[in-house]
Order: C-alpha cells, then structure tokens, then sequence
C-alpha cells in the first residue's frame, strides 16, 4: 500500500510505513496527527474556513493496526468552528484531538505588518538528512535538509520537511497535514537529549497557524527545554520559503534507555 493510510468509512487500514523510532509496532506521532487533521478538513463548515490550530493528545501509544475514526462538531459559529476527532484501536481510544477552524476571509492590514522573512539556507542549500529510514519507517517517507545543526542530534536544529508519499489514498495532501507531518519531528530537530541514550516521547502535540503554508517544504526552527523531574518541552517555529507562519509544542516524557542498543 503506498500511502500510509486507506480509509473506508469510519475504518482504517494502517501501512507498516506508519512506524516510529521508538517501536516498529506503534506508529510515528505525525501519522495520526495528520490522520486527525485530515478528517477534521472532511467536516463541513458553513463558510469557508483554514484550520488555525489542531492539538492533539495521545493518549496512548497508537499502533500499527486497524483503527476507527469518531468525528463530532463541539462549537458551529459564524466565525469559527471547534471539531473533535478521536482515534480508537480495538474499541480503545488512542488519540483524542481538537481542530479550530477560522473563517477565512481577506482583510486590508497596515503596510509594517509584514512577513517574518526566514534567513537560514533554503532546502536547496541545506545539508541533505538520510538514512533515517533505518530507524524510523516513516522517517523514510520524508525529505529532510538540514539549515542548521543535525537531525536527532543534540542541540537546537533548524530542519526543513518534505512528505514525498501519500498519507490518504487517493486524497491530496493539504498544507495543513504537510505541517503537522512536519510538526510531530520537533523533539528530533531540538533534540538536547542523546537519541543513543536517552528516549523523549511526546504525549501531545498542538500546532498553531498565523496562515496557511505554501508549497511542499516546511521548515521547523527549534528548541527545547528539559526539566528535571521528567518533563520537557519541544518548540518549533514554523516556516515556508515565503516566511515564518506557525508554532509547534510538544509536551515530551524524558527516560533514560533501559539496556537498549539502539546503534
């Protein structure tokens, strides 16, 4: 199956492609978070509206398997509408999450109210980031160029992210998944942590949005703050070639690795 998901209905049919880093048998946190938002972008609005923030809990670790999709409008406005949609392996809830939606609509702004420009190398004159695909599936389904520091090295980085497979078969990818696809790689692009020794999965994820994205590349510019009590956070502003457009935080749960190889 080359698209990651193959949706009949309320039901879904996961690709192997769908892994993550921290266990082949449960899926990287983008693939569901733009599974949600894909279904959120299915629910009709009374006007045309962008999606302006999507957070999403993962409630627990979502896997490799069949899965059910719920959706319900919690809030229908003139001016916005608030979704929920949830995700449920074998009648389990594995994800819960809310969309906002904003009406779209074109106002007139001031002349010094201007794009945030972005100023590291584009994706053409950014490190090319491979071989991550031996660790992570779906890692694999992704381009990655490196404007600043490595991926899943420790430190701040500054990544730009290119989806090159279908996540929905036979459905467009929308601009809005192309950034939570992106989104979910925060805590590899800011690492601070030792991938080697230390695991920081995130629980959640919420991405805000200014605008919508243009074109295929998105850029994360990232940090992260680690606690000591076995919290962290993971940060990412979010841009296109055209400039800076959005937030990304993940909340992460920071353990050390148990007897693991992971070389």
């Amino acid at each position: 199956m080359p698209a990651i998901y193959r949706v009949d209905g309320n039901g879904v049919v996961t690709s192997p492609n769908a892994a993550g880093p921290w266990d082949r048998r449960m899926q990287h946190g983008s693939a569901p978070s733009a599974l949600v938002t894909w279904a959120a972008e299915r629910i009709p609005t009374p006007v045309t509206m962008n999606i302006a923030r999507v957070t999403i809990d993962l409630m627990r670790p979502v896997p490799v398997a069949p899965l059910t999709i719920e959706t319900e409008v919690l809030r229908e406005g003139r001016k916005i509408q608030l979704c929920e949609v949830k995700l449920f392996a074998d009648d389990v809830q594995v994800v819960g999450a809310t969309v906002l939606k904003i009406k779209r609509q074109s106002e007139p702004l001031p002349d010094d109210v201007k794009e945030l420009p972005v100023t590291l190398p584009s994706p053409e004159d950014s490190l090319i980031e491979d071989g991550h695909g031996a660790t992570s599936p779906f890692a694999g389904m992704v381009s990655m160029r490196a404007a600043r520091g490595r991926f899943g090295q420790a430190g701040a980085g500054a990544i730009w992210f290119r989806l090159d497979h279908p996540l929905v078969e036979g459905e467009v990818v929308s601009q809005a998944m192309r950034a939570v696809v992106a989104a979910d790689f925060s805590n590899g692009t800011a690492s601070t942590l030792d991938f080697r020794t230390w695991t920081f999965i995130n629980a959640d994820l919420t991405v805000s949005l200014a605008r919508q994205p243009v074109g295929d590349w998105i850029l994360l510019d990232g940090e992260s703050w680690i606690g000591p009590d076995g919290t962290g956070l993971a940060m990412s502003r979010l841009a296109d070639r055209q400039g800076y457009f959005g937030r990304a935080v993940q909340s992460l749960v920071i353990e050390k690795r148990q007897d693991r190889n992971v070389d």
